[in-house]
């Protein structure tokens, strides 16, 4: 059974930012109208019973490489730790695919509906 992400139990963690990205595509509007307002791409990494461990989210704001946050991680699981599942957005471009695949199969049904008609 998962352990909830706010347990008092797990240890706690520096993550150092490693990386932050403007992210052009995550400022847009969707296909279809679904606006993003998480511009920068955050790329961590923070040591864990001896193991280093990355992670990265989107944030509406730019957080400098070098700079430390706390986070904790689940002891059993040292990749498993309370960011990835707290604050995590999900990548715009996956949400992009996802809406473009369903509109392609939309409008590949209303074509085959009008071909049909035609005859």
């Amino acid at each position: 059974m998962p352990t909830s992400t706010t347990d008092p139990d797990w240890p706690t963690a520096l993550a150092t930012v490693t990386e932050c990205h403007y992210d052009l595509r995550a400022g847009r509007a969707l296909a279809f109208g679904l606006p993003s307002s998480k511009h920068y791409r955050i790329r961590y990494n923070y040591n864990a019973s001896g193991q280093l461990h990355t992670g990265e989210f989107y944030s509406a704001t730019a957080i400098p490489q070098n700079t430390l946050f706390p986070i904790r991680y689940d002891p059993a699981a040292t990749h498993d730790h309370t960011h990835d599942r707290a604050s995590t957005t999900p990548n715009p471009r996956t949400a992009m695919l996802t809406i473009g695949l369903i509109g392609s199969v939309i409008l590949s049904l209303v074509w085959c509906a009008v071909l049909r008609g035609c005859h």
